[in-house]
């Protein structure tokens, strides 16, 4: 890949996963293969990172080997982030080309999300990449049962990393794919053993690819891996009380243009009162009297800057949305968008 320009924002990846899942060992091998790369932890100095330090700095920061570093989160993530790009304009510390930050195996990701998207400075200087979740195969059923940290770390990911595959059984990593595909079906899966990982499956990985300079929206959004809702009563949640059945992953397609500052409104309801209800949802949408599509991004309450596009990436101009919600009826979804976007006469929330 060309050398970062030196105006574009230094892209961030969030590794996370649940305790035991593999995240460090996985951490350890990215130092090794991605030069030029700043490691945030919550603790660097209670987790083993086998790399060798070849020079101890003042402060939460430490210089590794292949132009690295590491530092730790002091209280918010913001001054952090901060002290590091202080120190890397300076000349402190080599001048890093990416970040990854560790989560703690129970952390919500939606809290650094939103430090990372609404903090002016930062974003100025950083722009999130992508969200990778470490899973454990051997282990890894009985936690998204169990943990509803767990279930967040998937539905969030843009790609499931499946660890120690070697230690379970065939038919229990099988049976976790199909899992992991309900339950996310945008995130590819990849298999990782002894935390080896190809650098280039954890980059590129948002709207927006360094690589070709562009922003590639189909592949980002995917929204043939869910299944379609028509629009429902408004009200209710489902039936069943099963554990995978509160997890609903699905689309809405629109077919007509939808009012801009209707569908803000359904958004931010959404947003505002069933927060811990919308783990995630992506859009691509035709706004009334606009020429041009708008891709829209959330994670609970925190909802991604508005991105609008040069022109359409394909001849299908209807608004296409894609949600992860728990104990949300699909068709409720899609009515409200239906009726607060204006296109409710007998176009919103049609199938595709």
């Amino acid at each position: 890949m060309d050398a970062l320009d030196d105006t574009d924002p230094l892209p961030i990846t969030l590794l996370t996963g649940f305790l035991g899942s593999g995240k460090t060992t996985v951490l350890n091998h990215l130092v090794r293969t991605l030069p030029r790369t700043a490691i945030l932890m919550n603790e660097f100095g209670e987790i083993a990172l086998d790399h060798q330090l070849l020079q101890k700095m003042e402060g939460p920061m430490a210089l590794l080997s292949g132009g690295c570093v590491c530092c730790t989160i002091s209280g918010s993530l913001s001054p952090t982030l901060k002290n590091l790009w202080m120190a890397r304009q300076n000349g402190a510390i080599p001048a890093f080309e990416r970040a990854i930050i560790e989560t703690t195996g129970i952390a919500d990701p939606a809290p650094v999300l939103d430090n990372l998207l609404h903090d002016n400075w930062v974003r100025a200087r950083f722009r999130l990449d992508g969200v990778i979740t470490t899973v454990d195969a051997l282990l890894g059923m009985g936690q998204l049962d169990e943990h509803f940290e767990a279930v967040k770390q998937v539905s969030v990911a843009d790609r499931l990393l499946l660890t120690k595959t070697d230690l379970a059984p065939a038919g229990t990593v099988a049976a976790l794919r199909e899992r992991l595909a309900a339950l996310n079906p945008a995130a590819d899966i990849v298999t990782v053993t002894h935390g080896e990982v190809d650098p280039a499956a954890i980059q590129n990985l948002g709207l927006w690819n360094a690589e070709t300079r562009s922003l590639e929206v189909m592949r980002w959004l995917k929204p043939q891996r869910y299944q379609p809702a028509a629009a429902g009563k408004l009200g209710g949640k489902p039936a069943t009380a099963s554990h995978d059945a509160r997890i609903q992953a699905f689309s809405v397609v629109i077919d007509e243009p939808v009012d801009r500052y209707g569908l803000q409104s359904a958004i931010s309801m959404l947003a505002s009162f069933r927060a811990e209800s919308l783990l995630r949802f992506k859009a691509i949408v035709n706004l009334q009297g606009e020429m041009q599509p708008v891709v829209l991004h959330g994670v609970q309450h925190v909802l991604y800057p508005e991105v609008r596009l040069d022109a359409w990436p394909d001849a299908d101009h209807r608004s296409r949305f894609v949600f992860i919600v728990r104990d949300l009826e699909p068709g409720f979804v899609a009515k409200l968008l239906a009726d607060f976007s204006g296109a409710a006469a007998g176009h919103a929330g049609t199938v595709s």
